[in-house]
């Protein structure tokens, strides 16, 4: 049986994931191959997309969410994703084990379950939301009345969790803001939830995000117990427990892999239980901290050799944008120059109208 090496991880799963060579095709099609980005903050995701897809703008991302042809919802780990409207209808009654384990197991919302007919209050809630969506205050408020002496953060929640609802617009839509508002996926999307597997669900896993182990995949969908559904796949088998579609892309390990930023939440840096494929020692040790905010990866031969943040000054025509790169080991002049130009091209992805500067710095 043979091995896997890092580099070659590394390589395999950067190919899937788009970030060896931008794709040229339409948005929604690699964010379904993507199965999805993690998007629990209302913009930073759309950095993913721009990554990986060539020539993408912001208005074809958030024309996706105003047409509802694709949603935010909670799925993979309970967090929020954008996904296809398809995929949102068929991957979240797989996902549902994750998601009642998030309720029923939560420190602060748990303990409020206990004795709770939890079916009621779905139903409530859902009546609830057909009439219009609800912020989670307002429902929980709504369905305190029926249900006094429980914590209304808690119902809120416990819809959330148990009834399939999306994040409406123009929450998540770029250059916008809104409060958080649920409404029912079914409804909103004019569908029902349903016709997905979870064979299909742990080959498009391997699809986006192999070589992986059974580890790999349950720390990326938050479920348990896969080892069976993948042994009785057809998936090529590896040594130290990895599996891969069998005619999946493997490149060399000696690949170039151009420099690429990420965002916050990349899946690609949360998919994996073992993320030394990509995590960088001086990555965990100089970007992230305890109470901090979650570091923004730059990627340089495939690994998080940096961080990078944006300021912006002066309004209108005197708008300017600085990208801060802190990187971890000094740079070769060759990459120091790739940084600098990936990173114009973020600026004009995130700043089309300012003036704008790449500054490089140690960590």
């Amino acid at each position: 049986m043979s091995e896997l090496g890092v580099r070659q991880l590394n390589r395999a799963t950067l190919a899937r994931q788009f970030l060896l060579r931008r794709s040229h095709r339409p948005v929604l099609e690699v964010t379904e191959h993507l199965v999805g980005l993690q998007a629990q903050t209302p913009h930073t995701w759309y950095v993913g997309l721009w990554a990986r897809v060539a020539g993408c703008r912001p208005e074809d991302v958030a024309g996706l969410l105003t047409s509802r042809r694709a949603v935010r919802i909670a799925l993979m780990r309970s967090t929020i994703h954008f996904v296809s409207a398809a995929d949102a209808l068929a991957l979240r009654p797989l996902v549902q084990p994750a998601l009642d384990r998030d309720l029923f197991q939560n420190n602060a919302y748990g303990r409020w379950m206990r004795g709770l007919d939890t079916d009621a209050v779905v139903a409530a809630g859902r009546d609830l939301l057909a009439d219009k969506p609800l912020t989670p205050a307002e429902l929980g408020a709504a369905l305190r009345d029926r249900w006094p002496g429980t914590d209304p953060a808690a119902l809120a929640y416990a819809v959330r969790n148990l009834l399939p609802v999306v994040q409406t617009p123009p929450r998540g839509v770029w250059g916008r803001s809104g409060r958080t508002l649920h409404a029912p996926l079914e409804e909103w999307v004019g569908a029902p939830v349903g016709g997905g597997s979870l064979e299909t669900l742990v080959l498009r896993y391997f699809a986006a995000y192999g070589p992986a182990t059974v580890q790999d995949l349950q720390t990326w969908c938050g479920l348990t117990k896969l080892t069976e559904v993948v042994e009785r796949l057809p998936l090529a088998r590896f040594a130290d427990g990895y599996h891969d579609l069998p005619d999946a892309p493997r490149p060399d390990p000696d690949t170039p892999a151009p420099v690429r930023f990420l965002y916050d939440f990349d899946n690609l840096l949360l998919s994996h239980r073992d993320r030394g494929r990509f995590v960088t020692d001086g990555f965990r040790s100089k970007a992230v901290t305890p109470h901090g905010p979650v570091p923004r990866p730059v990627l340089v031969d495939g690994v998080t050799a940096a961080a990078w943040s944006v300021a912006t000054s002066g309004k209108a025509r005197d708008r300017a944008a600085t990208l801060t790169v802190r990187v971890f080991e000094p740079l070769p002049a060759a990459d120091r120059d790739a940084v600098t130009a990936e990173g114009l091209g973020l600026l004009a992805f995130l700043e089309p109208g300012a003036a704008h500067d790449v500054r490089i710095v140690a960590a």
